[in-house]
């Protein structure tokens, strides 16, 4: 392929990313992170797969985004500062639109309210009820990604 094709194809493919690339709204933020996940499903989890490539530029761009957006960068703060049980656990209930009431695993909506404090810890059993009805691994509760 000449310096002038690869050029060509560059252009081409930029002007359909552009606008996953050069994050500058909410909406381009979502789109990104749509195409982000049907990328990762497709893809092969394998050190050679081609669209790694791909999959970083998006992943660059999405944290460029989040990084200058100045409510979620606190938010990923506040995220990072947190034990990794209860930021999970904050997440799990913003995304499900869950309440202290929604989550009997863990127990009353009072005992939910001192896991998220702090005052109290997440049992292992709570742990086990979790992973099983959100389909995660026990491990993500204690911040062990791998």
């Amino acid at each position: 392929m000449t310096q002038l094709a690869i050029v060509d194809a560059y252009q081409k493919f930029m002007a359909t990313a552009q606008p996953l690339i050069d994050i500058d709204t909410e909406e381009q933020h979502l789109s990104a992170l749509k195409v982000l996940e049907q990328i990762l499903e497709s893809a092969d989890d394998t050190l050679d797969e081609p669209l790694n490539h791909l999959i970083d530029m998006l992943s660059h761009a999405i944290e460029r985004y989040e990084l200058q957006n100045e409510e979620m960068a606190l938010f990923i703060e506040e995220a990072d500062s947190l034990p990794a049980d209860i930021s999970l656990l904050r997440i799990l209930m913003s995304q499900h639109h869950l309440t202290g009431s929604d989550l009997p695993e863990i127990g009353d909506k009072t005992m939910v309210s001192k896991v998220l404090k702090g005052n109290r810890i997440l049992s292992r059993q709570a742990i086990e009820k979790l992973s099983q009805r959100f389909n995660l691994r026990p491990a993500m509760f204690f911040g062990d990604h791998d």
